[in-house]
């Protein structure tokens, strides 16, 4: 079994043999029967990708910054180069990770991937924070500025699974041939790890990819 040391990144290696240490990066195609690719997450998505005809399979680790700097959708390219993999022949699956129902980030981050992607805006969604005591007495808000009111803070959501959704269609993959898991880690943290849930502290779960002799 092959592992990386991770670091949010694009970087991609072909694995033929096992490396003595392990390689810097977050993902790694090969197409040699015997080799078990893994990718360790604990909120971010780990993407597999397999090409059944050309006996070839990928594993990635996609986080917010492996997303924006697109390593899915140069994984496919990869692929396509390094065994003649057909974009359309590529099964994918994205898996347990943290949903959009739990994965708030700041504006900065939203910032990268509306200045990456034309559809960035539709991967976040923005929920208002309640306040019971303002909720109660309305009245000690009061300001100057319209509607009255001052405003409540603001959450933002991103959703992951749609972004790397997005980048595997766009790199040319029917969308019968993508599975997403709809376990959110951060909801689930008694069956999966999760870094935000359990503030820092805590396991990882592999996402693995071989092929048989």
């Amino acid at each position: 079994m092959v592992t990386l040391r991770q670091i949010h990144s694009d970087l991609i290696h072909r694995i033929s043999v096992p490396p003595a240490t392990p390689l810097v990066g977050d993902g790694m195609v090969t197409d040699v029967p015997g080799i078990v690719l893994a990718i360790q997450t604990a909120d971010c998505f780990p993407v597999i990708l397999a090409d059944p005809k050309k006996r070839a399979v990928g594993v990635f680790h996609a986080g917010w910054r492996g997303t924006v700097k697109r390593i899915v959708e140069k994984g496919v390219g990869v692929m396509r180069l390094q065994f003649g993999s057909r974009a359309r022949d590529l099964e994918a699956v994205i898996g347990p990770g943290v949903h959009n129902c739990c994965y708030t980030v700041g504006e900065e981050v939203r910032d990268q991937f509306t200045s990456q992607f034309a559809y960035g805006d539709r991967l976040f969604h923005e929920i208002k924070e309640s306040d019971p005591v303002r909720e109660k007495y309305p009245m000690l808000f009061l300001t100057a500025r319209a509607p009255g009111h001052s405003n409540l803070p603001v959450k933002i959501f991103l959703d992951l699974v749609e972004a790397n959704r997005r980048q595997l269609l766009d790199a040319g993959l029917s969308r019968k041939n993508i599975t997403a898991s709809a376990l959110c880690t951060s909801s689930n943290p008694s069956l999966l790890f999760s870094h935000r849930a359990e503030n820092g502290i805590t396991g990882r779960q592999m996402g693995v990819a071989g092929i048989r002799g």
